[in-house]
């Protein structure tokens, strides 16, 4: 029967460090997906354009990545890693994304009739 003979704090500190890191995976998963969505969409209309119709939901794309992206880069932060231009490389993230960072979009009231 083997004791762990750390301190309480040190294994505290541990689980801490070990929980940063895996919200740290899973927000970056979450950034991949939604980049991935946003790439997909683009590519089906790459040649055509993108129809006004479909405008909108480019754009809610768009925003579910920068919301992605606002997420990382503060969990990021929460770690210590200040510097955002790593994940801005490293995952390709369009401007047009890193622009709309942050930003949440009031909900649509429905219209009457």
């Amino acid at each position: 029967m083997s004791r762990d003979l750390r301190p309480p704090v040190d294994i505290l500190h541990y689980e801490i460090v070990r929980e940063q890191a895996s919200a740290l995976g899973r927000m970056g998963r979450t950034l991949e997906q939604t980049l991935a969505r946003l790439r997909e969409f683009d590519a089906t209309h790459a040649l055509s354009g993108t129809p006004a119709s479909m405008q909108p939901a480019r754009s809610k794309l768009v925003m579910e990545a920068g919301q992605a992206l606002w997420m990382f880069v503060v969990q990021r932060e929460a770690t210590g890693l200040r510097d955002s231009r790593h994940i801005m490389r490293t995952y390709n993230v369009p401007g047009e994304v890193q622009r709309c960072m942050g930003l949440v979009l009031a909900p649509s009231k429905p219209t009457s009739t």
